[in-house]
């Protein structure tokens, strides 16, 4: 049976004064009316219902993203005790529904990617079931096609194709191929030949296994990791469970799956994803995701601009924002919070939330 995981720990500090300790990234709602969650969650229904979906998160977000997704019965969201990066964290899950299902097929997501059509998704998903049910050691993943060298994706090339079957929208063909090996995040000139040979994919971070495969796999390269997930799988149902799964995640040593499983692991097949696909990974994300005016400004809330262009506006309802002579900014207001910084800058935002924090100045986290 078809589980997914979805994973939703993530701090998301890039997105600040917006996204905060309880209201990381993936709990606003940045593309539409639907917070990027229950979105994740929304696309998944016609495939796998709320009660064969995982949340694995961390313990603080358990209750807001319950509050988010009233409809996911509440055991099945996952806190973890410590943030331990992505292995542990499917690890774990693995485990869970291990237990529940022993020949379970589990589809592993990001909580905060912003994916169209639904119907595409769904499509490419169950192409990727039907490869892991052909082939039980057989890992899938998901490759988005690059549209710029971007140095900041992991890249997996391509080798010999793959019969997937099937199609989606109507009679798009699902494109699958043997995975020839994972690439790091390359700089500016790898990228551009990357993406002049056609052969690479960004790694888009969604995968599929079946979920005795994965446990093997981090058994064979993560014995240490292995060793503390097998004692809390030991303990699911116990009274002493809490108590074990606390001791024994913190105990894991972080590290992700990709460099866990995927970059070792043999047979693993890429699906030329059929839909489309964006990180979000900052504020100047919105510029692709919203219709731009025609001074080129991206606007989320309430806005008067005089001289204003190139710039990313977002705030919140009932607040007006106005800009005068500016150009390349972005400006973000929330209640108790505004960042105004040139587009250049963006990565610096971590900065801010970072100095924040050692000047004691919580109550804006």
């Amino acid at each position: 049976m078809l589980y997914a995981v979805i994973m939703a720990g993530g701090s998301g500090t890039r997105f600040w004064p917006a996204s905060r300790t309880l209201r990381p990234k993936q709990l606003l709602a940045l593309s539409g009316q639907r917070t990027m969650i229950q979105s994740t969650s929304d696309r998944l229904s016609g495939l796998v219902p709320a009660e064969r979906q995982l949340i694995v998160t961390n313990k603080i977000l358990v209750d807001p993203i319950a509050e988010q997704l009233p409809e996911h019965p509440k055991e099945n969201l996952i806190g973890e005790p410590a943030k331990r990066d992505t292995a542990p964290c499917i690890a774990l899950a693995a485990a869970l529904i291990a237990h529940q299902d022993p020949e379970a097929i589990m589809a592993v997501m990001p909580s905060d990617h912003v994916i169209a059509t639904d119907e595409q998704f769904c499509g490419a998903i169950a192409a990727g079931e039907r490869l892991v049910m052909e082939d039980p050691s057989r890992i899938v993943t998901f490759g988005i096609r690059p549209t710029y060298p971007a140095e900041s994706f992991g890249y997996i090339q391509r080798g010999p194709k793959i019969e997937a079957g099937g199609d989606v929208d109507g009679g798009t063909e699902i494109k699958a191929f043997q995975v020839d090996q994972f690439r790091e995040k390359p700089d500016r000139e790898t990228a551009t030949q990357y993406l002049e040979s056609g052969d690479f994919y960004w790694n888009s971070g969604i995968f599929l296994w079946r979920a005795s495969v994965i446990l093997d796999a981090i058994k064979t390269n993560q014995p240490a990791m292995y060793s503390h997930i097998e004692k809390i799988a030991a303990a699911i149902g116990s009274p002493d469970y809490e108590t074990v799964l606390e001791e024994e995640f913190c105990a894991i040593e972080g590290t992700s799956i990709d460099y866990a499983v995927m970059e070792s692991y043999a047979n693993v097949a890429v699906i030329e994803a059929p839909f489309s696909w964006d990180d979000v990974g900052s504020w100047q994300s919105l510029g692709r995701l919203h219709e731009a005016d025609a001074d080129g400004n991206t606007v989320v809330g309430d806005h008067l601009g005089i001289d204003t262009s190139g710039s990313i506006i977002f705030g919140q309802p009932g607040h007006t924002i106005v800009t005068i002579g500016v150009e390349d900014l972005i400006v973000v207001q929330t209640g108790d919070a505004t960042l105004v910084a040139p587009k250049s800058a963006e990565e610096r935002v971590r900065e801010a939330v970072k100095r924040l924090k050692e000047t004691g100045r919580t109550d804006c986290l």
